[in-house]
């Protein structure tokens, strides 16, 4: 799984003579020159744009879907209501292929203005994200007793306050991972920003492609791996940061007495 992301970072070393004439996976003259061109020649694609679009967008998505799905699954779970019929039509939105969704979404952002923008881009992602975020905060919330509850509201604490300082702290892992895997979903979304965005808005999934042939003449591998490798770079040190999280989501609302 990890040699396409090797052959991508060794190319994106290369040359474009060594490329042609060494494809191999052994580097005789290394270069950092596709980066310095990808870095510093932003006359034409500017990939500092593309970045914070695709940050802006995927956060957005990530922290939207998170506070939509972390009350509702609070309801679904200590009320029953939505579980039924709810919860599985959220669920089986992720089964179907998102380019059903493209022409309509489209139409309609195109009718409110939100085309070619990062918060409609960021919307869209949020629906993206649902699915499994609804899935994650059920499924860590139903692990939390209800006695705990029973003893706030005998204190006289209402549900947003249950919420807020009792639940919340307790899944403090499962929000993490949700939100890390709502970020990288949305950043590596592709459909979406090809189809609603065109200029102003363009992430960096779709602007990385634009490099392919910057200059014409042919693709150009050193420059388009070097862009894919600096576009891969967020989620992946994301990723590695906050490990521990990840790995503690595993017994995420687990409580012991």
């Amino acid at each position: 799984m990890n040699f396409p992301v090797i052959v991508t970072l060794i190319t994106s070393f290369k040359g474009g003579k060594e490329i042609a004439m060494n494809p191999g996976l052994i580097l005789q003259a290394p270069t950092l020159s596709n980066y310095a061109k990808v870095l510093t020649d932003t006359s034409r694609f500017n990939i500092y744009a593309y970045l914070f679009n695709s940050a802006a967008a995927a956060f957005t998505g990530a922290f939207l879907a998170l506070l939509l799905t972390l009350p509702a699954a609070y309801a679904i779970v200590r009320t029953g209501v939505g579980r039924r019929h709810l919860l599985p039509a959220v669920a089986n939105l992720r089964a179907l292929p998102l380019v059903v969704f493209a022409i309509p979404l489209y139409m309609m952002f195109q009718f409110v203005g939100l085309l070619d923008t990062r918060i409609g881009l960021g919307l869209i992602l949020t629906i993206v994200n649902l699915p499994l975020s609804l899935m994650m905060m059920v499924n860590a919330i139903t692990d939390i007793p209800r006695e705990i509850d029973e003893a706030a509201r005998m204190d006289r604490a209402g549900a947003f306050v249950i919420l807020r300082r009792i639940v919340r702290p307790v899944i403090r892992p499962a929000l993490v991972t949700a939100l890390i895997f709502g970020f990288i979903t949305a950043w590596n979304e592709y459909l979406f920003g090809l189809m609603l965005t065109t200029r102003e808005a363009v992430p960096i999934t779709v602007g990385a492609s634009f490099f392919f042939s910057a200059s014409g003449g042919g693709v150009q591998w050193g420059v388009a791996s070097a862009v894919m490798i600096l576009g891969a770079l967020p989620p992946a040190v994301l990723g590695s940061l906050i490990y521990r999280q990840l790995t503690g989501s595993m017994t995420a609302g687990a409580v012991k007495g």
